[in-house]
């Protein structure tokens, strides 16, 4: 053993928690002022019920053979309407696979996202958001990526920031722990943003990391780190709003853990009931992010029945002409899964190219 007089204390580190609503809706801290609007929170509630809405249509999709493997996002709406809300037109979002809130209020239509979860890569064109990355598939790859986006905006002089989603399994992989180092080393403008939603498909957080937190993989890099509430969408846009201005100004990259939880599957393909409890699904749903933000706006005495029906009204009819403009596109040419992939198309793959023309044009 050591002897404790040998040893001096060289450094020493802390992790904050940010919470602004209590799970009942009641404010615990004093509001920043984005969220003494009632407008802006209006906002993000309809936002978060949305995304919810189109979430539930999907999966119902995706069960009568009319959608490909789906990941809802049930639970952890505010963390993307929270995260996207404190972003700038001009900054890139690089998602991971559970991103539709973020997603949506950056402008991506749902068309497009049910586009792609159809198997239809034109729903990775966005119309509006050209700048912003498309669902990221691969664990932790989009991290990386981030950095070198950030770079590139650095290097231009670009005011601009990068913010990338991933989930907490996907900080146990070297992607993360590599781009967290480079920021570090290059103060880049980038914000990571941990969705903490307990589970990486059936592993437990416990088993992931023996860490207290996961905010606190960043301080070895030398990157600044908050945890939120990450059912409250007041705290993880102020959260995020503050690391992103931070970046803007020069002052270094920033990781953002949200705790929530997954309340749904890991995906269509996954069935949660086989490594954890209906009783620990339902404590959780006390939680829950839309019913929080509710509660807290019918105490303001700025939401009531009447709003409520009409917003549920509002969404349905928006996700039910989304699908019908979906599922009347016309698909995609076999062809065109060759498309965009090579710049010049490699010898092994013309063979195949010019048999599915002469197929296409057979068959019409």
């Amino acid at each position: 053993m050591l002897e404790p007089s040998a040893l001096t204390e060289v450094a020493s580190f802390s992790v904050k928690r940010l919470r602004f609503l209590a799970p009942d809706g009641v404010e615990v801290a004093p509001l920043p002022e984005a969220a003494r609007s009632s407008d802006t929170l209006i906002r993000f509630y309809r936002a978060m019920v949305l995304t919810r809405v189109f979430d539930e249509k999907a999966v119902a999709l995706q069960r009568t053979g009319r959608l490909g493997t789906y990941a809802s996002s049930l639970g952890q709406e505010a963390v993307g309407v929270g995260v996207a809300s404190a972003m700038a037109a001009d900054d890139v979002l690089l998602p991971s696979f559970r991103e539709q809130a973020a997603m949506l209020w950056r402008g991506v239509s749902m068309v497009e996202l049910l586009l792609y979860w159809g198997g239809d890569e034109r729903g990775s064109d966005f119309k509006v958001a050209r700048h912003d990355f498309p669902v990221c598939i691969p664990v932790a790859s989009q991290f990386p990526h981030a950095v070198g986006v950030a770079l590139a905006m650095q290097m231009r002089r670009r005011p601009h920031v990068a913010v990338a989603v991933g989930g907490d399994g996907a900080t146990s992989k070297g992607d993360f722990s590599e781009a967290l180092n480079m920021a570090g080393v290059w103060r880049a403008p980038v914000v990571f943003v941990v969705n903490n939603n307990q589970w990486a498909i059936s592993v437990p957080r416990a088993a992931q990391s023996a860490a207290q937190t996961l905010a606190q993989k960043a301080i070895a890099a030398g990157v600044a780190c908050v945890q939120v509430d990450g059912n409250d969408v007041i705290a993880v846009h102020a959260a995020v709003a503050d690391a992103i201005e931070r970046a803007r100004l020069g002052e270094g990259p920033s990781l953002v853990e949200a705790l929530t939880y997954r309340l749904s599957d890991h995906t269509t393909a996954d069935d949660a009931r086989r490594y954890r409890s209906d009783a620990e699904v339902s404590a959780h749903w006390k939680e829950e992010p839309v019913a929080r933000l509710r509660a807290h706006l019918v105490a303001r005495g700025v939401w009531d029945k009447s709003q409520e029906a009409a917003l549920a009204a509002e969404c349905r009819k928006a996700v039910d002409d989304a699908v019908e403009a979906y599922l009347g596109r016309e698909p995609q040419a076999p062809r065109s899964m060759l498309d965009h992939v090579f710049a010049t198309l490699p010898r092994a793959l013309e063979s195949q190219a010019q048999a599915l023309s002469a197929a296409e044009e057979a068959h019409g």
